[in-house]
């Protein structure tokens, strides 16, 4: 397949979100397709084992998103 340019840029915030979720509709109907990185299982099983060992710590999303307004990141 040939490779294409999409105009990002000049795209409205809209816009974006309607490519992304249009994107992530189609790849969704193809998961069975779809295949992990190796980096990624042993990513996952990395931090597994840290919450496993006590080494981190969990949140629930709403005190994560309030962290990440606290720290303007």
């Amino acid at each position: 397949m040939n490779r294409f340019e999409v105009p990002i840029a000049q795209l409205s915030f809209t816009q974006k979100l309607d490519l992304m979720e249009t994107l992530w509709s189609d790849m969704a109907t193809h998961e069975e397709s779809l295949e992990s990185p190796a980096w990624h299982a042993a990513i996952l099983n990395d931090r597994e084992a840290a919450l496993n060992a006590g080494t981190v710590t969990t949140s629930s999303w709403e005190k994560a998103k309030e962290r990440i307004k606290k720290n303007g990141s």
